[in-house]
């Protein structure tokens, strides 16, 4: 009796295991797109993956640090010259008017804090699983993406 419950659990385990590989091989994008097409944990090497997720971040890393560049100069610049508009006469500022807004500026957006949570909670889900599912190439992208800013 325990050695046909045995075989016949065999059995069971060899189906399934027989299912997820018939799964894996019947995919809806596999018969759209051609075989070729899926995670990109099932296409390329390892080297491969860390080749383009390097590459990528390196060139996202730099145009990172490019246009960080270009946007601290503009409003930095652009705070120089209100400052010496000021200070010239040429602007008055308000700055109990300021402050007021400022004050209102933070309770709405106190409030806003409360609604928006739902939605970014599933967008730190989903980027977590994909990190999860693409861990050597998201690997090489944060690496490039660092020696992107560096240069």
């Amino acid at each position: 009796m325990a050695n046909r419950g045995k075989e016949l659990e065999e059995e069971i385990y060899d189906k399934v295991v027989d299912l997820t590989e018939y799964a894996k091989r019947q995919r809806w994008w596999n018969r759209v797109f051609g075989s070729n097409s899926g995670p990109v944990a099932e296409k390329y090497s390892v080297g491969t993956q860390i080749a383009i997720g390097g590459l990528s971040g390196w060139c996202v890393g730099y145009l990172f640090q490019k246009v960080g560049k270009v946007a601290a100069t503009s409003v930095g610049g652009g705070l120089l010259l209100l400052q010496i508009a000021n200070h010239t006469g040429y602007i008055k500022v308000d700055w109990k008017r300021v402050e007021k807004d400022v004050n209102k500026a933070k309770k709405q957006l106190k409030q806003g804090t409360k609604q928006a949570g739902p939605e970014l909670n599933t967008m730190v889900d989903k980027t977590t699983e994909f990190v999860k599912q693409n861990i050597v190439v998201t690997s090489g992208f944060v690496g490039g993406f660092l020696l992107g800013l560096a240069s």
